[in-house]
């Protein structure tokens, strides 16, 4: 499963299967699946845009996914000076910054490597950094994202004095025991929320009740206990989140006044929006469900796209939704 699809992961319901699954189409507001609005109103009907704009989740519908440094406990133990290398990264990360290298990656075609150096020297995090020594594998899965993150991380790692290098690594179910064994990878730049409810899951079973929340602060005191009766430790979050988020053209909130959710939900009383995003999301909690119910949003319809995905992103910049789930730290999220 790749990584970066954390469409579920607050409630960690699909880290341990495939996936999430859903059934298509099924809005459960009355409108047609297919993106045809069956509202009277057209207040807020798709307006199409080259510029991607994020509306902000002032209530906090989603869980935290900021980025977090992950070691292997008995590596972080034996050299101190390891994970106050990984928090120096934590400290300057932005999610703006995510969107601008994740675009220059996927969009501009610069390699991981490139991106990364360019980025630690701009934001000088190996300033003042303890020496440390020893080999440290870092881990990177098979997403742009995460190859650029554990880059940052190596390179910074070497500037520490480590012997540092990137392996690439597949999904969590694969990566993670590697992780708490020590023995490929030690160290590896992961998604707080998801993390945190995977390692929930391993310990407490399917059912186990979500520790995950919106609070960043809260959600690492919860990990906290977790993470040692598996054998990792856990670094200081940075500021830089990669999760669910919701997306309109920039015409469309201009047109409307809008860089909120509370504000679209305020603008679009008539029912007129058309929402896209993945199969699964009429039924989830943290997509149209979670929507209607925290920011009592109205739907005409929904349209089966992706999760964050080219056909999601397509659909609203070509006026074919309204608003459209993606990712915080998308690429194409970057100014044009």
């Amino acid at each position: 499963m790749n990584a970066r699809i954390r469409f579920v992961a607050p409630l960690a319901l699909a880290l341990l299967a495939t996936a999430a699954c859903g059934t298509s189409g099924s809005s459960g507001t009355g409108g047609s699946a297919n993106g045809a609005s069956t509202a009277s109103g057209k207040a807020c009907a798709p307006v199409a845009g080259d510029q991607l704009v994020v509306l902000k989740d002032d209530k906090a519908l989603q869980n935290a996914d900021n980025v977090v440094p992950a070691v292997n406990a008995k590596t972080a133990a034996g050299n101190p000076a390891l994970l106050p290398a990984l928090d120096a990264v934590s400290a300057a990360l932005t999610t703006d910054d995510l969107v601008t290298m994740n675009n220059q990656v996927d969009v501009q075609r610069k390699s991981a490597d490139e991106v990364a150096a360019a980025w630690v020297k701009d934001h000088k995090v190996t300033d003042g950094l303890t020496k440390g020594s020893g080999t440290v594998a870092v881990g990177g899965a098979a997403f742009t994202e995460s190859k650029i993150l554990a880059t940052i991380y190596a390179d910074v790692l070497k500037a520490a004095g480590f012997n540092a290098s990137v392996k690439e690594v597949g999904s969590r179910e694969l990566y993670l025991p590697a992780l708490t064994k020590g023995t490929d990878i030690q160290a590896f730049p992961e998604y707080l929320s998801t993390v945190t409810e995977f390692i929930n899951k391993q310990l407490n079973g399917a059912n186990a009740t979500p520790v995950a929340s919106s609070d960043p602060q809260a959600t690492s005191t919860a990990l906290k206990p977790l993470a040692d009766k598996v054998g990792l430790t856990f670094g200081t979050p940075a500021k830089a989140a990669d999760q669910n988020a919701f997306a309109v053209t920039q015409k469309f909130a201009d047109k409307l006044k809008v860089t909120t959710l509370s504000e679209l939900a305020a603008a679009c009383k008539d029912g007129s929006l058309i929402l896209g995003g993945p199969a699964e999301c009429p039924t989830r909690p943290f997509c149209q469900p979670g929507l209607e119910k925290t920011y009592a949003l109205k739907f005409a319809s929904f349209s089966t796209l992706d999760a964050g995905g080219p056909l999601t992103k397509a659909g609203i910049t070509q006026g074919k939704v309204s608003i459209g789930l993606v990712f915080s730290s998308d690429g194409a999220l970057a100014k044009k």
